[in-house]
């Protein structure tokens, strides 16, 4: 039940109601309306700019942050294990691989070395996580820089080994005629007995006695630069030349297998045993040369020769006799 006011009429002296026109109810009524509509608006104007409160976009925006900064850690973390393995490989590198083929590791002021020059991360300061971000890519710039040094030391390493392939082709390793041919070892490398003049005189080469006929074996991969018996004291004789300073000589021949020019490979047969040129019985002189100089061919049996037959060799070789030719 609506409330009934009342005022005071001091010319009646008596109490009269308070008569309140439509025309004005409802004036006071869309004042009231007008008022509270004014002040739900600045309410929610208020709320909006409240940090405590956020708008469903900025709820989703907030959640992509998190996970933007999650994926970021998560790639810390494998950037981490990628660094861990990349030291293990330069380490590698460094110690084995580069020992192996005698050359010098990669300096680590080489490997290790950052960027120079202006802000390279300006583009990325003034984020909520720049700190993040930066420290992310420039990690990710460093391990690519890395890996690109590293990449181009494995293909230093790779064309090391080829050569290195090369070269132990190169290298003479095997005897020049097979054990079961051997008569015997007659003569080594160094000053013997000259069978002719009886004076001591430097011996270049390793004597092998075997009858005559036996098959010559080439030590190495190489290239035949003469087989012919036009040098002093050789007679009918083959030189290869391997290649990386090596050469061999096989000398005393009684026929060839090859000619001049011809390629062939470690254990082809090139010529057999003789007794032609400066010789007193049928051999093979057998010599290698490095660099146009000669050196002493005991120590390139590695290839065919178990521990006790190169004792009994390196024995044989080390006793001064009269050479047989």
């Amino acid at each position: 039940m609506a409330k009934v006011k009342y005022y005071y009429d001091q010319e009646s002296l008596s109490y009269r109601k308070i008569e309140v026109k439509n025309r004005r109810k409802v004036r006071n009524v869309l004042a009231f309306l007008t008022a509270s509509a004014l002040f739900g608006i600045a309410f929610v104007f208020f709320l909006l700019s409240t940090p405590a409160i956020s708008t469903p976009t900025e709820i989703a925006q907030a959640r992509e942050l998190e996970n933007y900064k999650l994926n970021y850690e998560q790639l810390q973390l494998k950037m981490n294990k990628i660094e861990e393995v990349l030291d293990h490989l330069q380490e590698r590198d460094n110690q084995i691989y580069r020992v192996v083929f005698e050359t010098n590791p990669v300096p680590d002021d080489v490997r290790k070395a950052g960027f120079g020059g202006a802000n390279r991360y300006k583009n990325l300061e003034g984020y909520a996580n720049s700190d993040l971000i930066i420290s992310a890519t420039k990690q990710l710039d460093i391990l690519s820089k890395q890996m690109v040094v590293q990449s181009k030391s494995f293909d230093e390493v790779q064309r090391l080994a080829l050569d290195k392939e090369k070269l132990l082709a190169a290298i003479p390793s095997i005897q020049p005629i097979k054990n079961d041919d051997l008569k015997r070892m007659a003569s080594g490398y160094g000053w013997r007995t000259d069978p002719f003049t009886k004076a001591r005189r430097k011996h270049k080469g390793m004597d092998f006695t075997s009858p005559k006929g036996t098959p010559i074996y080439a030590t190495s991969n190489g290239k035949v630069t003469r087989a012919d018996n036009r040098s002093f004291g050789y007679g009918k004789h083959i030189r290869i030349d391997h290649g990386y300073g090596y050469v061999t000589l096989y000398a005393h021949l009684s026929d060839y297998n090859v000619k001049r020019g011809a390629r062939v490979k470690r254990g082809d047969i090139i010529g057999y045993v003789g007794n032609t040129g400066r010789s007193q019985a049928p051999h093979l002189h057998y010599e290698i040369l490095k660099d146009s100089k000669a050196i002493n061919p005991i120590n390139f049996f590695s290839g065919d020769l178990n521990p006790e037959e190169f004792e009994a060799m390196l024995e044989a070789a080390n006793r001064e006799n009269q050479s047989l030719d």
